[in-house]
């Protein structure tokens, strides 16, 4: 099979019959061979009853009904555990996304030899409150992850199979899957400039805390991904230097107070110096943060994919 089709959704009845009818004709007109894998996460409206109608007329339909409402990253995750296609491509269910992409996706995939491809919408129909943030947070992204993508959040992406079959999605993560596809070794990552539509039926699902939430899951994502295994490294050091820096200020103040008593000056005692509770302070935290490090590398080695490694070819073996 050519192309697996990603849509989680929810509540878009109204776009659902237009999109399968529009990507049907695409792949029909390509001679691609394909499969629709549409995700309800949660719907309280007719979306599945019209998936479920769509499926009776399309055989390549094939569709995930959530119980409750978990998120697009869960949407996706179940979504990429089903999906046979050799290439994945996922896109919003609410027409925002053309399906006239998806040749050309298909094909840098193949052709290209890129193991994502992530679509920018250059010219987008979305108001300034929507625009800027995202511009902003796109910036923040770039400047972290070092990789060049103008549009992160874009989900209209392609990905070859190996990619979406070695990665996990969760929480909100699916913002970041370039960065967790870099981090796994997928590292041939590419954009494509697409035509961003307006929005035809209902209305955004996403708020302005998309943006805060986002920014928080950077962190996250950044730092697992360069001290997930190897929590000491970071911890242990800060608590070192730390530890460090308060221990050589209590140690000149000590210094400094026999300095002046040896030569009969005046010498303040050391509980009346606000310098010298700092000093202890931050001798504390260097130490918490120091066995913070030690037990984050006693749960990393007990962790049961601790030697998790995505091997992509081997010789002899």
């Amino acid at each position: 099979m050519n192309i697996s089709v990603v849509i989680p959704l929810l509540n878009e009845e109204e776009s659902l019959p237009e999109l399968s009818a529009w990507i049907a004709k695409v792949m029909d007109e390509n001679n691609l061979s394909y499969e629709i894998v549409f995700v309800d996460d949660g719907s309280k409206d007719e979306s599945w009853q019209t998936i479920e109608k769509l499926s009776l007329a399309n055989k390549h339909i094939k569709a995930i009904k959530f119980r409750r409402n978990y998120g697009k990253s869960a949407a996706l995750n179940v979504a990429f555990e089903a999906a046979q296609g050799d290439v994945i491509i996922t896109m919003d269910a609410d027409l925002q996304d053309s399906p006239d992409e998806l040749p050309g996706l298909y094909k840098m995939i193949t052709e290209q030899g890129f193991d994502l491809v992530s679509g920018w919408k250059k010219k987008r129909y979305d108001p300034l409150s929507k625009t800027i943030p995202t511009k902003l947070y796109n910036a923040a992204t770039r400047s972290i992850s070092g990789i060049q993508l103008h549009d992160f959040n874009c989900g209209l992406k392609a990905y070859r199979k190996d990619v979406v079959k070695n990665i996990e999605v969760y929480g909100e993560m699916h913002r970041y899957i370039p960065v967790i596809a870099k981090w796994a070794g997928f590292s041939k990552i590419a954009e494509k400039e697409i035509h961003h539509r307006e929005r035809k039926y209902g209305k955004s699902k996403f708020g302005i805390d998309r943006f805060v939430n986002g920014f928080l899951d950077l962190m996250t994502i950044t730092f697992v991904s360069k001290f997930g295994k190897r929590p000491m490294h970071l911890f242990g050091l800060l608590g070192t230097i730390m530890f460090f820096i308060g221990f050589a200020a209590a140690a000149y103040l000590g210094a400094s107070k026999l300095y002046n008593v040896y030569h009969h000056l005046p010498a303040r005692l050391l509980s009346e110096r606000p310098s010298f509770y700092i000093s202890l302070t931050t001798m504390i935290i260097g130490t918490m943060l120091f066995l913070a490090g030690f037990l984050g590398e006693l749960i990393s080695r007990n962790s049961p994919i601790r030697n998790n490694y995505l091997i992509e070819k081997k010789v002899g073996v």
